[in-house]
């Protein structure tokens, strides 16, 4: 076997078990299963051009090539709030802390154990300083955890709030002081 095309580097069924296969669905070729199950509106008409195929190496060589091509730009995507300033304690114990990033258990390989604990910290904290029943926590970026707090609060309001029918919320932005990063 040539393991230097990628096309060969699969175990793929053999002859025998696609006849076999046909049989049992009482069909006699490949084309005969594609005539059965694709509507003739949406196939394409004319063959494929495709190239011979490459090598891994060679293709690795042209695929760093064409990526040599991009440009990298800033992305301010789940970059949170402008000039938001994250205390280097923070980042320190809680972002760049491994032991939220491992999993706890053999079979679960993946951060979510680890994040699960450090969604449970933040909540115990911000229950202690607000002294609140409960507290929720998103990961994901600030706009997320503010609609998730403003849902909270909606949720929670009084008797007396709800029958007035209040919908107003009041937003505050808080920025730390920059000698914190």
């Amino acid at each position: 076997m040539n393991n230097t095309d990628f096309s060969q580097r699969h175990i793929g069924i053999t002859l025998s078990d696609e006849k076999a296969m046909l049989k049992i669905m009482g069909l006699n070729t490949l084309n005969e299963l594609i005539d059965n199950t694709i509507p003739e509106k949406i196939r394409l008409k004319k063959t494929l051009k495709l190239s011979e195929p490459l090598s891994e190496n060679e293709y690795l060589k042209k695929i760093k090539q064409i990526a040599s091509k991009n440009k990298i730009f800033k992305s301010h995507i789940g970059q949170g709030y402008y000039e938001t300033i994250v205390p280097s304690v923070i980042f320190r114990n809680i972002f760049e802390n491994p032991s939220w990033y491992t999993s706890y258990t053999p079979y679960q390989a993946e951060i979510s154990q680890g994040r699960l604990e450090a969604m449970l910290n933040y909540q115990t904290a911000i229950v202690g300083l607000t002294k609140m029943e409960l507290a929720n926590a998103s990961l994901l970026d600030e706009g997320t955890a503010a609609a998730e707090a403003m849902l909270m609060s909606f949720n929670l309001r009084s008797r007396k709030a709800v029958k007035n029918n209040t919908l107003k919320f009041l937003l505050m932005r808080i920025s730390f002081h920059k000698r914190w990063r």
